[in-house]
This record gives structure tokens, C-alpha cells and sequence, in this order.
């Protein structure tokens, strides 16, 4: 597999063992077929809004650890993508599409290429806009092929997603952007946005408000094209979440159940906002672990269903 890599500026850094692909995406290619089919893959991993490298470390580490044969990709989130036009939000995200056509996520000619293992690990909101805007450019481009196949795929949601408030937005960007001017000018336009947005919606009856769009857009079971009603997700998320009430979450969780999705949580009592590997990480870990053996389970029955027919 042969991607163009991206030259590094002087003094940044890339995660260890991956290679820089595009502004903020890393791949870690094990350039080897994992031939257990009980494991992952691919792993996509969209981390949260300003996440630094050695905090995404962590989570990449501990998937080296538990499915060293799965290639991973890492996507960073800028704070300027929940401003930034469509088309640029699309551009950034084009070398995510490269990596998975190279590790044989779509639809090949090729008979011989099994399909895919691929486990998805999404943080905060940051994290969700970035997905659900690779969603839309996966479906557009691929448009049913992705359906016509069973993926064995799961849904992992850590601290999110919710609508946000005022006071999350203003503590979710002054955490990320350390100088008070910026920092002031930002808030500044993410409010202007926000009022705008609400009023727009007053006017026209219905919501255009961004995040709460994105809530409605978890909602749908191919949020990515691979992805279905026999994908299962879980989420993780905490009581002390100062940025993402675990009410919001737990209400997106059961809509989903009843939306026919097999959505399960895991409510931590006494974590922060994206810290419950900090506090947890064994109960976390298993976590993780079980959903994907949920995963296998219906691949398994999937499989068999065929072989009765």
C-alpha cells in the first residue's frame, strides 16, 4: 500500500509508529492481512476537538496492544472545522478516504478481498461532525455498493453526543484556545453563529442549529456507509461531564433503541470530559472489548443465515 505521506513542519510532531498522511490524519499500516476474522482490521479513530498527540497516544497504544494486526487511522479535530466551509471540512478529510480504499474498505473487483473488520471510535462532538462529514462524502462517492455487503463493523461513542449550551461551547473552546484574544474573538463568532442559527430556526420552523443537527445525524444507523442496524454502539460517557450532560447522551442511547439500533452504554461515575481510560481503564477496555465480540456474535449468525438458505 502506497500513500503520499505529508512533510512535517519543524517541531511538530507526528503519533509514534504512524506516518502523517494529510493536516491531522495518521495511518499505522500493518502492510499484513489479519487472517482472524474475530479481530478488527481497520480501526478509525476521530479524536476530540483540540486533542493533543500525546493524549491520543493512549488510545492508539492500547489498539496496538489489543489488535496489533489492525491497521489504524487517526483523524485530529481543529477547532476551525465548526466554521470552516464544507468544502474545506471535505478536502482535509480526503486522505481518510485514500487510506480505507487502500486497505480495501470499498467494494473491490476483486473477488479475493475479504471484507472488512472495521471498528470505529469516535470522541465528543468534534469528533461526530468529523465522521458524520466523511459519512456523507463516502455515500456520495459509493453510493449503495457499501450496502449490497454485510461489514462487520461497531460503533464506539465516547463523550458524546449532546446538543451543547452556551456555557458547554464557551468551556468546550476555551479549554483548546489559550490566547485570551483569540480566545475572545472566537467566542465572539460562535455566538454571533449561535443566536443566528436559533433565529433562523424561529423563522423557518425547524432546526439549523449545527449541533443539534449533528445529534439527529448519530441517529442514523449508516452514519457511515458500512454501518447498519446490526452495527452495535456503545457509549461511554460520565455523570461528571462538564461538557457533555449525561442526560443528553443517555436520550440519544434510548432513541436509539427505539429506532430498532442495538445501542449500549456505559455510564461512568467519576470522570471528566474524554478522561475514562484516565480513571477506569480496565472497566474501559473490556468494554471496548465486548462490543466488538457483539460485533463478531452477528457476523457469526449473519453468516450461518446464509448457509440455511
Amino acid at each position: 500500500m502506497s500513500l503520499p505521506l505529508v512533510s512535517q513542519k519543524p517541531g511538530v510532531r507526528s503519533l509514534e509508529g504512524f506516518s502523517t498522511i494529510g493536516t491531522g490524519i495518521y495511518l499505522r499500516s500493518t502492510g499484513e492481512q489479519c487472517q482472524d476474522t474475530t479481530l478488527p482490521n481497520v480501526i478509525l479513530i476521530f479524536g476530540w476537538m483540540g486533542a493533543q498527540l500525546r493524549h491520543l497516544q493512549n488510545y492508539t497504544n492500547a489498539y496496538t496492544k489489543l489488535y496489533p494486526k489492525a491497521s489504524q487511522i487517526v483523524v485530529r479535530c481543529n477547532p476551525n472545522v465548526f466554521w470552516t466551509s464544507t468544502g474545506t471540512k471535505q478536502r482535509r478529510l480526503m486522505p481518510v478516504i485514500d487510506a480505507l480504499e487502500a486497505l480495501h474498505c470499498f467494494p473491490s473487483s476483486s473477488s479475493a478481498e475479504p471484507p472488512p473488520r472495521i471498528l470505529t471510535h469516535v470522541f465528543s462532538n468534534g469528533g461526530s461532525l468529523q465522521m458524520t462529514i466523511l459519512g456523507h462524502m463516502l455515500r456520495r462517492k459509493y453510493g449503495s455498493a457499501l450496502v449490497q455487503q454485510f461489514i462487520t463493523s461497531t460503533l464506539i461513542l465516547d463523550s458524546c453526543p449532546a446538543t451543547g449550551s452556551l456555557k458547554t461551547i464557551k468551556l468546550a473552546f476555551s479549554a483548546v484556545i489559550r490566547n485570551p484574544i483569540l480566545r475572545v474573538i472566537v467566542l465572539t463568532m460562535l455566538y454571533t453563529m449561535h443566536f443566528v442559527g436559533l433565529g433562523l430556526s424561529l423563522v423557518f420552523g425547524k432546526r439549523i442549529m449545527l449541533m443539534e443537527n449533528l445529534r439527529i445525524e448519530m441517529w442514523n444507523p449508516r452514519v457511515l456507509p458500512w454501518m447498519g442496524l446490526h452495527t452495535p454502539r456503545l457509549y461511554l460517557f460520565s455523570r461528571k461531564d462538564k461538557l457533555i450532560p449525561w442526560q443528553d447522551v443517555t436520550q440519544h442511547a434510548e432513541i436509539a433503541k427505539e429506532r430498532g439500533m442495538d445501542a449500549r452504554c456505559e455510564l461512568f461515575e467519576e470522570s471528566e470530559h474524554v478522561a475514562h481510560i484516565r480513571v477506569e481503564p480496565e472497566r474501559y477496555w473490556a468494554s471496548v472489548q465486548d462490543i466488538w465480540a457483539a460485533a463478531i456474535s452477528k457476523g457469526k449468525v449473519k453468516d450461518q443465515r446464509l448457509l440455511t438458505c
